[in-house]
């Protein structure tokens, strides 16, 4: 199971984002037929609420580009890990594969989802593109006690039908790429809204957490309080992306201040089980 579940006294802590900027006259209105085109070609939102320990999600939605924006109403921190299955597969079947350790079976995928706002109203999105069959929404922090919130049974199972509409992909302005074990950008991150494209090349999945540190505080600060989390945080959480396989991508909005932020990939390693903020894949960046 330790290939499986996170170490989140290696996750950390949140903020929300978003806003946006328009093009062109600023009394140009799109025609009805424009904005009819525009939402039918816009990835499908389906918001998610996580509690202290259980998803409020639907149980069913088309294939296709699908927006996950979650909402955590909860006070511990939380994420949406998608797992997509093989067909023949359930969530039983994934309990089951936890519960005997080992690494994952080759029949469940990460397909990604978003990573983890600040708890008590945090908010954060990631588009994945679905195609029909079985999936699961999970949560592997185990922030406090040490649990992974799974295990408590912040699990749900999530059916994909056939697609009723085309929909487009989420233009991005911006690409990240996930290697092992680094992150690299296409530009550097500003200040302001970006759309954000994560792709990972690497040879096992990788994600990305995006944190702010406070004011004063540093990397070395942000792991001393996760090895014993007392008093408020260094860092809070914006979001990002949850674990994605080999090949796969997501996109994801976020906005950005002016501030000290760092990058970081909690996934277990393939080889060692270690975390690969421990291999090195943690980044500082600077948003001026």
């Amino acid at each position: 199971m330790t290939t499986w579940i996170r170490i989140v006294k290696t996750t950390v802590v949140a903020g929300t984002l978003a806003a946006a900027t328009a093009c062109g006259s600023a009394d140009a209105q799109p025609s009805p037929e424009e904005t009819r085109v525009a939402a039918e070609a816009a990835p499908r939102t389906v918001t998610v609420t996580a509690h202290d320990y259980a998803f409020d999600a639907p149980a069913e939605v088309p294939a296709g580009p699908t927006t996950f924006h979650l909402v955590n109403a909860g006070e511990q921190i939380h994420h949406v890990q998608l797992i997509r299955l093989d067909e023949g597969k359930t969530m039983d079947d994934l309990f089951a594969a936890f519960k005997a350790g080992g690494p994952p079976p080759a029949w469940a995928h990460e397909v990604g989802g978003p990573n983890a706002p600040d708890p008590r109203g945090g908010e954060s999105n990631a588009t994945v593109v679905l195609e029909p069959g079985s999936y699961v929404l999970l949560c592997f922090v185990d922030m406090p006690g040490g649990t992974p919130h799974v295990m408590r049974g912040m699990a749900k199972a999530l059916r994909v039908t056939a697609p009723t509409a085309s929909a487009g992909e989420r233009a991005a302005d911006l690409t990240m790429t996930l290697d092992d074990y680094s992150f690299a950008l296409s530009r550097p991150l500003s200040a302001g809204k970006h759309t954000i494209r994560v792709e990972n090349t690497a040879g096992q999945p990788h994600e990305v957490e995006i944190v702010r540190l406070a004011p004063g505080k540093t990397l070395d600060d942000l792991g001393a309080w996760m090895a014993s989390p007392q008093g408020p945080p260094p860092a809070s959480l914006v979001g990002g992306v949850t674990a994605i396989a080999p090949g796969v991508t997501n996109t994801f909005d976020v906005e950005l201040e002016a501030g000290r932020y760092a990058l970081l990939c909690f996934v277990p390693d393939a080889g060692d089980g270690k975390p690969h903020l421990q291999h090195g894949m943690a980044q500082p960046f600077t948003v001026d």
